[in-house]
Order: C-alpha cells, then sequence, then structure tokens
C-alpha cells in the first residue's frame, strides 16, 4: 500500500472500542480526530503518551477534536488501561493489527538484537473532511501533545 501522506484520505476502518463496540472512522466526519498508534498498553512511554493527551484534552476539546487511541492489544487490555489511568477518551483494540497495517506503521522493528513486527509509535491528525491533515512518525513522547496541539491550530 502506499504510504499515507498529508492530503491523503485516512483509510476507513471499523474497530472494536475498549467498550467493546464497534466504532467507524466514518462516523466521526465532520470532526477533527487525532489518531494516535501506540504500541503496548500499559508500558511506561505508551503510559506517558497516553496520560500526556489526557492532561490536554481541555485545550483538544475546545479545538473540536476527538482523541482516539490504538493498539493491537485485546479489548480487555485496552479498557483496563484506561481505567487505571483515567483516560478520557476512546481507545481502540486492533487485535490483528489490520489499521495500523492501512496507516504503514505495523512495521518491522529491532530490540536487543530481535526482530519483530509491532506498531511505530505514530500520531494522525485527520480534518473534518477525513483527510490526514498532519503525520507525526517515530513520536517522541515528550512535547508531543504540544505538537498535536499546534497542528490541530492549523486545522480548519
Amino acid at each position: 500500500m502506499a504510504e499515507l501522506k498529508v492530503g491523503s484520505k485516512a483509510p476507513a476502518f471499523t474497530v472494536k472500542t475498549d467498550a467493546g463496540e464497534n466504532l467507524k472512522l466514518s462516523s466521526l466526519k465532520g470532526t477533527k480526530v487525532v489518531l494516535y498508534f501506540y504500541p503496548k498498553a500499559d508500558t511506561p512511554g505508551c503510559t506517558r503518551e497516553a496520560c500526556g493527551f489526557r492532561d490536554e484534552m481541555p485545550r483538544i476539546e475546545a479545538t473540536n477534536t476527538v482523541v482516539l487511541g490504538i493498539s493491537p492489544d485485546p479489548v480487555a487490555r485496552v479498557a483496563k488501561f484506561k481505567e487505571k489511568y483515567s483516560l478520557p477518551f476512546t481507545l481502540l483494540a486492533d487485535e490483528d493489527h489490520a489499521v495500523a497495517g492501512q496507516y504503514g506503521v505495523w512495521v518491522e522493528k529491532k530490540n536487543y538484537g530481535k526482530t519483530y513486527m509491532g506498531v511505530e509509535r505514530t500520531t494522525f491528525v485527520i480534518a473534518p473532511d477525513g483527510k490526514v491533515a498532519a503525520i507525526f512518525r517515530k513520536v517522541k513522547v515528550d512535547g508531543h501533545t504540544e505538537q498535536v496541539l499546534a497542528a490541530l491550530a492549523q486545522v480548519s
């Protein structure tokens, strides 16, 4: 699949939420969406990233934006993660990593000499018209929420 670029139509998907319900990206048309892919619930970096979004939700919501966190974890794990850290946004369970594949973030990774497939920490800002407005690849957690807020300010 071609790599997603700013201006591309965001790939459509339907995936289970932390509540076990289906969420269709198309149901959010007309709203800005922050879709952030994270590797694994309740790990240090992913927790800092989620809490960063949580702590800035008043500023994010003021821009008419919905935040969706998505990982390959099962529904029960994302539900527990959401509850543990009082996350005020929806987490999505992309267990078969189909959505990560569509967005080009299911990649080969290396850690301690071991090669495996996993999610590359990436955030997409999707405009109300369903097009990708900003992409943050290989996200460094510190300062990321500020980058996203700056991007949201540019999206009408």
